[in-house]
This record gives C-alpha cells, sequence and structure tokens, in this order.
C-alpha cells in the first residue's frame, strides 16, 4: 500500500549517495517507528526524519509494505552485528555483560523490534523475518551456553535464558533502571555457575 496522503516536499533538504541515503531512510524509519509507533510509519515522517524529500523514499521502496519489510531486515542484520549474546569467550563474567550498554547505546532499534513483533500477531506476513531474527538470537545464546557449559544446553534451556534477557532489554528500554538490569545479569551469571559446577566443571571464569 501506497503512502498517497503524502505529498511530496517542496524540495530536497540535502542530497545523499544510493547506499548513504538507503541506510540513513531506514534509521529513520526505524525512529519513526520506535518514537511513534507502526501507525505513524508514512514516507513524509521517514522523509522528515531523514531531511530528504518524500519522493526519494517512493523511490527507495515504492510502497509502505516494502518498507517496513526492509526496515525490519535492516534490524535484524544490525542487532545480530551489535548483539551482547555471544562474546565468544566461554567465560560465565562475559556472559551479557554489555547488554545494558546495547540497550542506552541504540534503544529506537529495540523499541522497533517490539514494535514490530506485536505487530506481527496482527499481520502474519511480517512473521518469517520475525522468526528469523528471534531464531539467531537463540542460536546465538545456545552457542554461548555451550561454550559455557560442559553439556549441550538444549533449546528449552537457550530460550529459557533468552526470555530472560529479552525481558530484561524490554523493562531498562520502558522503565530505565539500568542497575537494576546488570544486578538481575550478575544474579543469571551466578546460576550459570551453579548450573556447571552442577555438571561437574569449574566454573571459577578462570
Amino acid at each position: 500500500m501506497t503512502d498517497s496522503a503524502d505529498s511530496p516536499a517542496r524540495g530536497p533538504r540535502k542530497r545523499l549517495h544510493y547506499g548513504e541515503g538507503r541506510t540513513a531512510l531506514l534509521n529513520a524509519a526505524v525512529r519513526v517507528v520506535a518514537e511513534g509507533g507502526l501507525r505513524k510509519l508514512t514516507y513524509r515522517a521517514v522523509a522528515e526524519e531523514a531531511g530528504v524529500t518524500h519522493g526519494l523514499v517512493v523511490h527507495h521502496f515504492g510502497s509502505r509494505d516494502a518498507l517496513i519489510e526492509e526496515t525490519l531486515a535492516h534490524t535484524i542484520r544490525t542487532s545480530l552485528n551489535t548483539s551482547a549474546l555471544e562474546p565468544g569467550t566461554g567465560r560465565i563474567a562475559d556472559f551479557s555483560a554489555e547488554l545494558s550498554d546495547m540497550v542506552e547505546a541504540d534503544p529506537g532499534i529495540q523499541a522497533f523490534q517490539y514494535e514490530l513483533l506485536l505487530e506481527a500477531r496482527r499481520r502474519p506476513e511480517l512473521l518469517p523475518q520475525i522468526r528469523t531474527l528471534y531464531d539467531e538470537y537463540f542460536r546465538a545464546t545456545r552457542r554461548e551456553l555451550d561454550r559455557i557449559l560442559p553439556d549441550d544446553a538444549g533449546p528449552a534451556l537457550s530460550r529459557l535464558v533468552f526470555a530472560a534477557l529479552d525481558g530484561l532489554v524490554l523493562h531498562q528500554l520502558v522503565l530505565g533502571e539500568r542497575e537494576v538490569t546488570d544486578a538481575a545479569l550478575e544474579e543469571l551469571r551466578t546460576l550459570l555457575r551453579l548450573l556447571a559446577g552442577a555438571h561437574g566443571t569449574d566454573a571459577t571464569d578462570a
């Protein structure tokens, strides 16, 4: 569905290269949705946020549905690159150590994902990309737990741990209270140390 109610802006405020312009528009769309919800995502809103013309947004995406889908794909790529889920060290002390920093550094992209997660309940066509995002999160969590624990973490434990992290991100996003997030993460690490010790391994993070 195109944004037919929007009319072209009078003139461009700046010129962008294609690649830079497309990324700038995607980032602008993330900010629009994060601040006003999906209902506020229009060509005009994205153009104003990015400082470009309405026509440039139309040129890049062609329809509002395409804009939504490509913005979601963009957040998937960005989130997986910046996720604190998989430090790769296998040390419990490093597990999700930068989670609260991640929320503070880019709250918009986190808010966008939660908005789209809820929107997918009403628009099943968004579910495949939402599943792709969360499946990657589950796999990253499981890989790091497998580095920490002597036995295969398995899908149930991986989802349980990720659900705790996902909830902490949401709560910090809405309530702030970074110190609460950090304290809860330390408790989670304590539980992982106990679990690792119960499996007969040295959980001292040496």
